[in-house]
């Protein structure tokens, strides 16, 4: 099985071929095609090519399924004895990819 180790959005991901991923927002609407080219490692099988940092030529393309919103995540801060509480809410916007194939 070929898979790869991929940066995006400052993260590292593990994807293999019709695989879906939540990345951070990423432009494009849905239905386009998206290169992801800072490909960290290939492997196909026992054959693995690691970079330094990135492999060279290597490329991985997906196509943006949804955009949408993450679970949301509470902030709650609180200062004991002092009758301070802040509470916060976060969802973070995120970008369904789904892999359509791996170039080494």
């Amino acid at each position: 099985m070929m898979y790869a180790i991929v940066m995006c959005g400052g993260k590292q991901l593990k994807v293999a071929q019709g695989d879906k991923v939540a990345v951070e927002k990423m432009d494009g609407d849905a239905g386009s095609a998206v290169v992801l080219d800072q490909v960290m490692l290939v492997a196909n099988g026992d054959k693995v090519t690691v970079g330094a940092p990135f492999v060279k030529g290597a490329k991985v393309k997906a196509e943006v399924v949804e955009h949408a919103k993450g679970k949301k995540v509470i902030i709650f801060k609180k200062r004991r004895r002092q009758n301070s509480r802040r509470k916060n809410g976060h969802r973070q916007t995120l970008t369904t990819l789904k892999i359509t194939g791996i170039e080494a």
